[in-house]
């Protein structure tokens, strides 16, 4: 880890050492991948406009996210299938965030569960709930999350179908996944990541495992899962996830302003302006590209966050300029798990707050309060 020095670096290592099928998983879009390009295309398109004999010697990244006191303005987004990344990957992912003050954001789909994250952390951590067709099981999730004292509820917005990415067919990551000879091959070069995992109990969906009667191999909870999601997912849903959690929401995947303004009016706690990393809707914007409208609209009702292509320091500080309060790293912190487990995931965090520090002073600015639009130049 020592010669590391961007997420890009942390990227190729986790290219080399997890098998070509959960990289890709992690990696890649949907269909075209025009939105995974324009997500990244349109911030990096962003210049930042350099100040110059501004007193900068004390400075400091520390902010408020949902209230809490963070040594950054990220937080790790919820992202399925971690723990194929590096055996027990949530949870070393939820460790590396509570040493660096960071929010830790589970997801439904992780493969190690609530209760295992719990047991292995001293701080609470957020839950990502998918609302399933299944309400029962959906509200059980949620009575989990609060026995497990989890500080803020994610409901995902944008998942109502999913879209379809072409690589993870390609390599049979499908419903049923379908065994192919390449991967096995692929997985049999990369021994490290090989031992880890036989060496690890958690292997399956965690949060399903043992929940749903009759099922408990990848296989079967895979095929669940596929017809669980519903198309018949609206605001009420979101009203009655409200009833049901008596803690912070926050809505995630908003790309309109109509929509933000709707999320708005729930009372949630916080939006995530979010094109699902590209792994939606392809041909919609970049997330960038929204945030300014949707932050104008109702940045004063609620908190807004950002995800969808950060992948450096500079890119956080992009988004706060743009009206982001936080902002939600997700592939960026995959990228060191895969590269090196626990110590990747710190890296890629020391990388990125790093950088932003940098960057703040190279603009003029001393705290997270002060960065505003101006730090984009216009031209």
């Amino acid at each position: 880890m020592k010669d590391v020095t961007s997420v890009e670096d942390l990227r190729l290592m986790a290219k080399r050492r997890v098998p070509r099928a959960f990289f890709e998983y992690c990696d890649r879009g949907s269909y075209s991948e025009e939105t995974l390009d324009a997500n990244r295309a349109d911030l990096k398109a962003l210049k930042l406009r350099q100040r110059v004999m501004v007193d900068v010697s004390n400075r400091s990244t520390e902010t408020t996210i949902l209230g809490e006191k963070r040594a950054f303005p990220f937080a790790f987004a919820p992202t399925g299938l971690t723990g194929m990344q590096h055996a027990d990957g949530e949870i070393l992912a939820a460790r590396a965030c509570e040493k660096a003050n960071i929010p830790f954001c589970l997801s439904t789909m992780s493969i190690c569960s609530i209760e295992d994250v719990a047991a292995n952390t001293s701080k609470p951590f957020w839950f990502q709930l998918y609302v399933m067709k299944n309400r029962d099981f959906a509200r059980q999730l949620v009575e989990r999350a609060i026995a497990a004292k989890c500080s803020a509820l994610v409901l995902t917005l944008d998942l109502q179908v999913q879209g379809q990415r072409h690589r993870d067919i390609k390599n049979g990551l499908t419903v049923p996944p379908r065994i192919k000879l390449g991967n096995v091959l692929d997985m049999a070069t990369k021994l490290p990541w090989a031992f880890e995992m036989l060496g690890s109990k958690h292997k399956t969906f965690g949060n399903l495992a043992g929940r749903i009667e009759g099922m408990s191999g990848v296989k079967s909870l895979g095929q669940w899962v596929a017809g669980q999601f519903d198309a018949t997912l609206n605001w009420n849903d979101v009203a009655w996830i409200r009833s049901i959690w008596p803690g912070k929401l926050i809505l995630k995947g908003v790309l309109d302003v109509g929509d933000a303004k709707s999320a708005a009016a729930t009372g949630a706690d916080a939006i995530v302006v979010s094109n699902h990393g590209g792994r939606q809707l392809d041909g919609a914007p970049s997330a960038i590209s929204t945030l300014p409208r949707i932050a104008d609209a109702v940045g004063h009702q609620t908190e807004i966050m950002f995800d969808s292509g950060i992948r450096s320091g500079q890119d956080v500080l992009r988004a706060l300029a743009l009206g982001a309060r936080s902002c939600l790293l997700g592939r960026a912190f995959l990228y060191g798990l895969g590269a090196g487990g626990e110590a990747g995931v710190s890296k890629a965090i020391d990388v990125i707050g790093a950088e932003l520090d940098i960057s703040m002073a190279l603009t003029g600015r001393r705290t997270i309060a002060e960065i505003d639009e101006t730090v984009i130049d216009r031209g």
